[in-house]
């Protein structure tokens, strides 16, 4: 969501955090701002729109070797000029920059109202940037008082005029990062925005602050108390999060994705004993097979992907497998079970819902096991156990190659719990083969992107698509049509295809496309079924498939035949053809596809 930059050094701040701000465009945003401290003076500017709009306001030079930057995403306050980041104090000593959502934010503005302070803007950063001016002291002094009467979530930076060179940044519940350079100091919210300028960080815990200065950093408590931390090595590159010779970050992201599944499964293909070897569980075999049950827990795509997930587990390792939007689970009082195995899943690890589950979790005994890709994100800290994906820096915001990595993982994991309790070792044999094969497969499907492109063209009409699959399919559905909605805007739903006549069908006419997945399993007959419902009906149909059934051909309007692949896998096939469908309807509308509205790639607020 929100994104925070911040530099003290030598070299000229305003590039830096420019430049930082451009790295965390991916995140999704509405507004941008800067505030650099020269000569015991803060200058301050901010922006509502993307980030040239901000660039094109900036004087040609802006001197000052220190300063922060923000990225906004509207939570509270309209996207506009004024509610953008930075914001100041009263006598503009203080500036701000704040992740999160302050939730006693009216209660701390009532008490500035009786001190004659009035907020010119409608955000709660603004609040934390009077009280702390209000405070007076030295800067961290202020910072730690003011903390200590906030309830919610915050990653922030602030600088005072009054200490040039000087940022405290301070964290509970959004990450702030520590870069650490020669003579110089970073901290962002994303390792996107260190990557050119560092390779050493340090990832802060929730009541955490620290003070950064060209010379160094400490790290303290809420109460001063000084925090130990270890340095770790910066898990990207610059690169990473360069578009090369793509038009879009999501068209590239989808033509990595046979790369990502090798890199994920690459080291995790036991041959010997036909299974999978997964490092990181903590977990022996015989804790494995105390479990009696698993929850996968995941929000949006990851959602999806668990409820995938669960469908592959339960059929390889025999045991109930269910999955549940991380922010509902948390929400309904859940019980929790000593033999159930948890599972949460997260591309950023710093998801809020599915953090906020996953402490849930453990605080009543629970046993959670991760499947996240941001190495040395909170998540990956504060599990159990767990598998990192390995997909690589995601900059577009809807997930196409975390999806399915997270789907490659998910199979993985079932096929190494169920070599455990029921798969022979001559089915554990083919399953290797057919992951071994899965890239090869993705590259097929990717080949079939100028047909995709040609059928784009019809769904780009319609005003409302269903999505549509049995079983196995269902979740498969459920991410197509996420991704159409997200990136193209089409209002797109999913339903299982047995529902389809249990009231969705009321809606299909001539002008509602509904696209199938079909695959070539036991059901295929009833779902061809469905076919025949629809026809009648005259809605458009585009089949994704792996049949080569004539009746299909006859009632499709438009048929997308994906590389047959062992059963288990024909989700993440299927999922690759749906993203370029959804890619190049979004092209024709003239969306931004990488940056779609109102949308942010990591949620770290309710």
């Amino acid at each position: 969501m929100c994104g925070i930059i911040a530099y003290t050094g030598s070299k000229p701040a305003k590039d830096i955090l420019i430049d930082g701000l451009r790295r965390l465009e991916y995140r999704g945003y509405d507004s941008a701002g800067i505030a650099i401290v020269h000569r015991k003076r803060i200058r301050s500017f901010k922006a509502a729109g993307k980030l040239a709009v901000l660039e094109e306001q900036l004087p040609a030079s802006i001197e000052g070797v220190c300063g922060i930057g923000h990225t906004r995403w509207a939570t509270h306050g309209a996207p506009n000029d004024i509610n953008a980041h930075p914001h100041t104090d009263k006598d503009c000593h203080i500036a701000v920059v704040h992740n999160g959502i302050i939730e006693n934010a009216a209660a701390l503005r009532k008490q500035l109202e009786v001190k004659g302070i009035e907020c010119v803007s409608d955000t709660d950063t603004e609040v934390l940037a009077h009280l702390i001016g209000c405070h007076g002291g030295k800067l961290i002094d202020a910072m730690r008082a003011v903390l200590g009467t906030i309830q919610g979530t915050y990653g922030l930076a602030a600088v005072d005029k009054r200490s040039p060179g000087t940022i405290v940044v301070a964290r509970n519940g959004s990450p702030v990062i520590l870069g650490i350079g020669d003579g110089e100091m970073l901290a962002a919210s994303d390792m996107s925005a260190l990557a050119r300028h560092t390779r050493e960080i340090i990832h802060l815990d929730d009541g955490e602050v620290a003070e950064l200065t060209p010379d160094g950093f400490t790290v303290t408590t809420l109460d001063a108390n000084l925090a130990e931390k270890s340095r770790s090595e910066l898990s990207v590159s610059f690169e990473d999060y360069d578009k090369g010779s793509y038009a879009h970050f999501l068209h590239r992201e989808i033509h990595e994705q046979p790369d990502v599944v090798q890199r994920t499964l690459s080291g995790r293909l036991d041959s010997r004993f036909s299974t999978a070897h997964l490092g990181g569980l903590n977990l022996q075999a015989r804790d494995l097979l105390k479990f009696k049950r698993i929850k996968i827990l995941g929000c949006g795509s990851a959602y999806y992907a668990g409820i995938a997930g669960s469908h592959i587990i339960e059929q390889l390792a025999r045991m109930p497998v269910s999955a549940e939007a991380a922010a509902e689970f948390r929400y309904r009082n859940p019980i929790i079970e000593s033999e159930t195995l948890y599972i949460v899943v997260s591309q950023s690890g710093e998801t809020f819902d599915t953090l906020a589950a996953l402490r849930e979790i453990q605080r009543k005994g629970g046993f959670v096991l991760g499947v996240v890709n941001s190495v040395g994100s909170t998540i990956a800290r504060e599990v159990d156990g767990g598998i990192y994906m390995h997909a690589g820096p995601e900059v577009s915001v809807a997930s196409t190659k975390a999806y399915t990595s997270m789907l490659t993982v998910f199979s993985l994991l079932a096929l190494m719990l169920g070599r455990l309790r029921d798969i022979s070792p001559q089915r554990g044999a083919s399953l290797i083969q057919a992951l071994s094969e899965l890239p090869a497969h993705i590259d097929q499907c990717l080949a079939l992107e100028p047909q995709i492109k040609t059928v784009a063209g019809a769904i780009a009409q319609a005003k409302s698509t269903f999505f549509l699959g049995r079983t196995d399919a269902y979740p498969v559905a459920l991410e197509g049509a996420q991704k159409l909605k997200e990136i193209s805007y089409i209002h797109a739903e999913a339903y299982p295809a047995s529902e389809l006549k249990h009231g969705p069908l009321a809606l299909v006419t001539k002008d509602t496309p509904c696209i199938i997945i079909l695959p070539d399993n036991e059901l295929l007959v009833k779902s061809i079924s469905s076919l025949e419902e629809i026809k009648a009906r005259g809605g458009p149909i585009l089949s994704i498939t792996d049949s080569d059934n004539e009746q299909i051909t006859t009632l499709s309007d438009y048929v997308i035949r994906t590389p047959r692949v062992e059963s288990i896998l024909k989700p993440i096939v299927a999922g690759v053809a749906l993203q370029l469908l959804a890619y190049h309807v979004a092209l024709l509308l003239d969306r931004d596809v990488d940056q779609p509205r109102n949308l942010a790639k990591s949620v770290t607020v309710e």
